[in-house]
């Protein structure tokens, strides 16, 4: 271990926990954020031994007074565990003890996160779609998406209609799953709990973060297949909020197909950008009117809230369709003559 003097503060800090028994440390323990809990327990978990002169450096500069003894002979592992254990309710004990799992084993789905995109499409691109599809779930959104961009084009649809796709995965699919990974990339393989993956949620993450039109294109070979689910991928990728990307001939185009009822509603849970945004696109009497309206509602149900500014989405998606706007996005920045 290294000398006192060069110890970072989180070591320090493990350090003292360890000294002040699993009682003390505990009680502090629940003073600390899930974040510092998780650093400083896996910091514990690389410790064996702590020199005496280091015990006592420590305690020293935290002013604390310490009768002189030996080193202390810890195990690491299972102290951290301990403490975990005793951090407070049961939905964090759970929550830490994945993370603390988690980071203190070399997984490959983690390994994967952290190579390049390209290797990673390269090492995948013989794998089934279905175990492709998985494995993009597992990461994030960038790099799911910059993973596939460096996927052939024949199967970038074929794996994103997938994702969609999936949902719940027992452990023993990640297992195997890791298990051949590990092959591919030399590590070692560890165990795994039940998680989410995939789901539109995960696709439209990923599609919004691709770049050179790659989400259209995709999108496009996925109409082809399943023109269900592309629907619902496009109205989650355009939401009501969205409207603030279009331009003012755009809005009032909108606007001319909705009553102020209907908008008054739509906007009860509006941000202030997009109130101001519609009103500046009619009258002044019309905007009065509106705000009057909706400084003297009541509480009503966010469910019909959202149908209706959901109804409003589905007027602008059906006037995209017939030529007449262009809703904001990628392609918002393309130029038009």
């Amino acid at each position: 271990m290294a000398a006192a003097d060069k110890l970072t503060g989180l070591k320090k800090a493990a350090i003292l926990l360890i000294c002040l028994g699993e009682e003390t440390a505990t009680k502090l323990m629940r003073e600390l954020t899930d974040e510092e809990i998780f650093k400083v327990t896996r910091c514990m978990a690389s410790i064996e031994h702590i020199p005496d002169e280091i015990k006592m450096r420590v305690l020293e500069e935290f002013e604390m007074s310490a009768e002189s003894q030996a080193g202390l002979v810890v195990k690491g592992q299972e102290f951290a565990k301990k403490l975990i254990a005793g951090s407070g309710s049961k939905n964090r004990e759970t929550n830490l003890m994945r993370q603390f799992v988690s980071g203190t084993e070399a997984r490959p789905l983690e390994t994967i996160s952290k190579l390049h995109p390209a290797m990673v499409a390269e090492l995948l691109e013989r794998e089934h779609p279905q175990t492709l599809a998985l494995v993009l779930s597992t990461q994030t959104t960038e790099h799911a998406g910059a993973i596939v961009a460096h996927l052939p084009e024949e199967k970038r649809a074929d794996v994103i209609h997938r994702i969609a796709t999936l949902d719940k995965v027992s452990p023993s699919v990640i297992d195997r799953i890791e298990e051949a990974l590990s092959k591919e990339i030399g590590i070692v393989v560890g165990a795994q709990e039940l998680r989410q993956v995939g789901g539109l949620k995960k696709v439209v993450e990923i599609l919004d973060s691709m770049t050179d039109n790659l989400d259209s294109d995709i999108l496009d070979s996925l109409e082809q297949v399943d023109p269900d689910m592309v629907e619902n991928i496009r109205k989650m990728m355009f939401t009501f909020e969205d409207l603030c990307a279009l331009d003012g001939r755009s809005i009032q185009m909108i606007l001319r197909e909705v009553n102020n009822d209907s908008l008054t509603l739509a906007l009860k849970t509006a941000s202030d950008e997009i109130k101001a945004k519609i009103f500046a696109n009619m009258s002044s009497r019309a905007a009065d009117m509106i705000k009057d309206d909706l400084d003297a509602m009541g509480p009503v149900r966010l469910s019909e809230v959202e149908a209706m500014q959901q109804t409003i989405v589905k007027i602008a998606m059906k006037l995209e369709e017939e030529g007449k706007l262009v809703l904001g996005g990628k392609g918002g920045s393309d130029e038009f003559v």
